[in-house]
């Protein structure tokens, strides 16, 4: 890790990398890169531009690479030890950002080549880094008296402590549980991809019968499909309380980080936290975001309720008899409403979804929009054998990038699915470093001798992760700092989310969606099905999203603490959005990864805002091709290509050739 690899394209050594070299790598790391801070600011030579700022965005290299290595892991291919080396890594790290952005020498050289930017005829990309180099000294402490850089060292340094430690607590109490079923009754509904994978998941315990986990995969189709409805309560209660008691409790975590983030936005003036971080975002202030949110809450709430009333009429009609139904019924009644409407549920359309022919076909897809071809690359090492590696080419034969893909879960991951990188796009003294990109997700493993199938909703979810993995990809820039996924939160999701809609194309989806059974093609009534269920339960998704970007907002723009504890204070936030019953040994916040121990703090409401700017830039694409070359070739060049090396707003006038027009998504919802 302490050395340029000497794999192609520099891929790190997987392959010889252990555990016990993680943290004396991260010593030698650190130390080399407080020696190139050091030579920075001793220059004999006044500070300019490239003496100061260029050298300061490329210092630390080292440290990055060990760093992306290690935290990458961290996630996909966790275990105690890693947790215990984290633990030990973290301060290390907050002390030398510390060292960096508190250093009152640099400071002075980097304000010095701020203050003259109007005389030094830089260009829009050399502009755009000094001044958030400049910005970033000044939002992590760089002018405050000697006495409170000192407090904010202690209270950056216990946050990243307690960061981490809320991450670990939501994946341990997340493994901590399964559900065993030992009576072949109880899988009454489940379909047998369902079965086969329970059965499996036994088998890895040693045990008979079947085991359900709280892993997506499993968790997702037991809620939709299991008619045993004690079972359906005790798994939601187990996913609906991660974090809530017992060694893994994150009650307590999430009040002192909140204070946390409340103290530190004070030392450095701002009235909440939200002001601090939304202050680099496309929204700039907590109004814009509590507008935004409140408006389309205000607009999809009667849709919701009135979609809930609906499945409940349903379920009333067929056997359910209760007055109101809970929060573990609605997964299991709302497919059976959409399976009598629409005709279509996950059984009937996962032998369409063969995973290595969905994968083939979003390669496709890039190659159809982007003139970019994948080709397995085995040369490569892995962290772990199901991780596949591509090489990423041009049509010229130009490399691009390596892409890493790793989409089954086991007991070191942690749920969901992410795109990151082990390595970002730069180019220094003419020497070009292409990224090293990275999914990760955790769909069904091949089972029974059946291959591994995708819902049509986690087909969504690839095309989600592999539009993030795009705008690494095409990064074109010099600056790390500014290239591929580094911008503003509210804009990072608009290449991810756009891509969903290929998941509702006919056009695309009728050149591979194939039965692996027999190679039938999708019969066109089924895409037309899928088309049509697109918007069922448009409002109630977009409540339950509104809710989450609603209770980050409540707690990342408080002033003080709240008198009540977490789980309390949110069921209040939140009571006015209500649109099923409430379950009091239930919470979102303790587990709510994103905003406490992720990048989403006072962001969450990226999602929606993205998707504004994702259904207007969509119909575009509606109005000149889905495949349209010259339509991906703008969306390329101006959104893809250039990261954050212009201001947001700017790359999406470029694209569009307006501002996005918020009514796009309510009528791309049929919210209207």
């Amino acid at each position: 890790m302490l050395t340029e690899s000497p794999c192609r394209w520099g891929a790190p050594q997987f392959d010889i990398i252990g555990a016990e070299d993680y943290l004396p790598a991260f010593e030698i790391a650190i130390a080399e890169a407080k020696a190139e801070v050091d030579a920075i600011v001793s220059s004999p030579d006044a500070p300019d531009f490239s003496n100061t700022v260029e050298a300061l965005e490329f210092s630390g290299r080292t440290l990055d690479r060990v760093s992306g290595i290690f935290f990458n892991l961290l996630e996909a291919e966790s275990d105690d030890r890693m947790q215990d080396i984290a633990a030990k890594v973290s301060p290390m790290l907050t002390e030398y950002s510390m060292y960096v952005s508190l250093n009152e020498p640099l400071f002075k050289r980097v304000k010095d080549v701020y203050d003259r930017k109007g005389s030094l005829c830089l260009d829009r990309e050399q502009m755009m880094l000094l001044e958030n180099t400049y910005k970033s000294f000044s939002r992590h402490g760089a002018a405050l008296s000697e006495e409170d850089k000192k407090i904010y060292g202690r209270y950056a340094e216990e946050l990243s402590l307690l960061s981490l430690t809320f991450g670990n607590n939501v994946l341990k109490s997340s493994n901590a549980y399964y559900l065993h079923i030992t009576d072949s009754a109880d899988l009454a509904g489940l379909p047998d991809y369902a079965v086969d994978a329970g059965a499996e998941a036994a088998k890895e315990r040693g045990m008979d019968g079947w085991v359900f986990t709280l892993d997506y995969p499993s968790y997702s189709p037991f809620m939709k499909y299991c008619r045993n409805r004690e079972l359906r309560r005790q798994m939601y209660l187990a996913y609906s309380s991660k974090g809530m008691g017992g060694e893994t409790d994150n009650t307590g975590n999430i009040l002192r980080i909140v204070e946390l983030r409340m103290k530190m936005a004070a030392l450095l003036g701002y009235r909440t936290y939200a002001d601090y971080v939304l202050e680099e975002n496309m929204a700039k202030t907590p109004g814009t975001v509590e507008d935004f949110l409140g408006t389309l809450m205000s607009r999809s709430l009667p849709f919701a309720r009135a979609e809930v009333s609906g499945v409940y009429g349903y379920a009333a009609a067929h056997g359910f008899e209760d007055s109101m139904l809970m929060p573990w019924d609605f997964s299991f009644w709302s497919e059976r409403y959409k399976e009598a409407e629409f005709a279509v549920n996950e059984e009937l359309l996962k032998p369409y979804f063969r995973l290595d022919i969905c994968i083939a076909a979003v390669f496709d897809l890039a190659w159809r929009l982007y003139g970019i071809r994948f080709a397995e690359a085995d040369d490569i090492p892995v962290y772990h054998k199901d991780v596949k590696v591509y090489e990423v080419t041009e049509s010229d034969g130009r490399h691009l990038a390596l892409f890493y893909a790793d989409f089954f879960p086991r007991k070191g991951k942690r749920s969901g699915a992410w795109m990151t990188e082990f390595r970002g796009q730069s180019i220094r003294d003419g020497i070009e470093e292409r990224p090293l990109i990275s999914i990760v997700t955790n769909f069904s493993r091949p089972v029974g001798g059946k291959p591994s199938l995708l819902t049509h909703d986690e087909f969504t979810t690839l095309l989600h992760e592999f539009g993030h993995a795009l705008h690494g990809i095409l990064a074109e820039g010099r600056y790390p700092s500014l290239t591929g996924t580094s911008v503003a939160r509210d804009f990072v999701e608009l290449p991810s989310q756009i891509m969903e809609n290929w998941a509702y194309e006919p056009e695309y989806l009728e050149t591979f969606a194939r039965d692996y059974r027999t190679g039938a093609p999708i019969p066109g009534t089924l895409i037309d099905r899928i088309v049509a269920a697109k918007n069922y339960l448009a409002g109630y998704q977009q409540v339950r999203q509104l809710r989450f970007g609603i209770l980050d907002m409540a707690w990342h723009t408080l002033v003080s603490l709240p008198e009540e504890g977490p789980a309390e204070y949110e069921k209040r936030v939140l009571e006015p959005f209500a649109v099923m019953p409430d379950v009091p040994e239930t919470a979102v916040s303790p587990a709510f990864n994103h905003i406490f121990s992720g990048g989403y703090s006072a962001g969450y409401y990226s999602y929606k805002w993205a998707e504004v700017l994702e259904a207007d830039a969509f119909s575009l694409f509606k109005e000149k091709g889905i495949f349209d070359r010259t339509t991906a070739a703008s969306f390329r060049e101006n959104i893809l290509s250039k990261g954050g090396s212009e201001e947001p707003s700017v790359l999406y006038r470029n694209f569009r050739g307006h501002d996005p027009d918020p009514e796009a998504l309510m009528k791309k919802q049929g919210l209207e």
